[in-house]
């Protein structure tokens, strides 16, 4: 074993993720190893205990436990991407330039590892080197089974620079997804603060997120504040409809816990819709049956946002995956018919 290290922050590594950064140091450290150290407390930043998302800035300094010494880095830059991964993960670039590249991710493949995630974007995107010298860095991340739009920073300085951009909300996302029911009224806001639900099993397994009235969120402890913009853009009857949704706060899990709370969960959401959920809107579930394919159906659609280097408007836009351009065609709903930002007053 290794002994305890304390280390610096130095000058181009703060204002990141501490996760990011000891995998930057500790390339051979897996994420669920960084998140369990951290839970530990065996991992601190200035003496005092932090999560793995927690942000590190320069002239900090951080405690690194023992690590074991069979687990010393390897001289290859990293694991063997098969032929198969290298054409996947480059058929998903939507947009490229020498400072972003733009992914479409499919649903199902997560953006990060994890205890139980030994196959992710994050672990495969060195397929996305190209032409630089580092694979391309990770930005803001989506759900395992949410798809779309997904940004990647080509260089450290981009990435400093789009991270700011989500965290200060000059980005602007916008999501589809087919939900039970017709939301009424046809356009709002959802303010509902959400909390961790903790799960079952040893590692909490099942975990999700609790809608709180906004009145309870300031008392209720790790509770935090969340808003929700939607607008209804079709619906079949009262039976389903399309809508877009805008996370103007971005906590976990936000779109598919403000609308399963107001009662129109989106369809295929297992989690928070159950196959037997009863909506209270109009008595139906997250799943709609037929040909309908029991798969999320939650895709984050455009994202607009300032180029970190040239200063260019990017509106950028991901095709729908296979299973929701199926639901589209079966319920007679059109892309072409709609605006693409249902939200922008100058374009109803």
């Amino acid at each position: 074993m290794s002994a305890v290290q304390i280390i610096d922050i130095g000058e181009g590594e703060g204002d990141q993720r501490l996760d990011r950064w000891f995998r930057r140091r500790f390339p051979h450290v897996p994420q669920g190893r960084i998140e369990k150290l951290c839970r530990k407390g065996e991992i601190r930043v200035d003496g005092g205990r932090v999560k793995s998302s927690t942000r590190v800035e320069v002239g900090q300094t951080v405690r690194v436990p023992p690590l074991p010494d069979g687990a010393a880095p390897t001289p290859s830059k990293g694991p063997v991407i098969s032929d198969e991964d290298v054409a996947m993960m480059r058929n998903m670039v939507i947009y490229r330039d020498d400072h972003i590249i733009a992914l479409n991710k499919p649903a199902g493949l997560p953006t990060q590892g994890g205890s139980k995630q030994k196959r992710h974007l994050d672990g495969l995107s060195a397929a996305l080197t190209f032409d630089a010298e580092d694979k391309p860095r990770l930005v803001h991340r989506l759900d395992k089974d949410t798809s779309g739009i997904l940004i990647m920073a080509r260089t450290r300085m981009v990435a400093a620079a789009l991270a700011k951009a989500f965290r200060s909300r000059d980005t602007r996302k916008i999501y589809w997804a087919a939900v039970a029911g017709a939301p009424h009224p046809r356009m709002g806001t959802i303010r509902f603060g959400l909390v961790k639900a903790g799960g079952h099993g040893p590692h909490g397994e099942g975990e999700k997120m609790h809608a709180l009235h906004p009145r309870d969120v300031d008392a209720t402890p790790d509770a935090k504040h969340a808003t929700t913009d939607y607008a209804v853009l079709s619906s079949l009857a009262t039976r389903a409809s399309w809508v877009a949704l805008v996370p103007i706060t971005g906590r976990t899990h936000q779109l598919r816990a403000h609308m399963a709370e107001i009662g129109h969960p989106i369809i295929g959401d297992g989690k928070y819709g159950g196959s037997g959920q009863e909506n209270m809107g109009d008595g139906w579930g997250s799943q709609l049956g037929g040909e309908i394919s029991r798969k999320l159906h939650l895709h984050a659609r455009s994202l607009s946002l300032i180029h970190p280097v040239t200063g260019n408007h990017l509106m950028l836009t991901a095709p729908m995956p296979d299973h929701m351009a199926r639901t589209w065609e079966t319920l007679d709903w059109h892309s072409s018919e709609v605006p693409a930002d249902p939200f922008d007053e100058d374009e109803l």
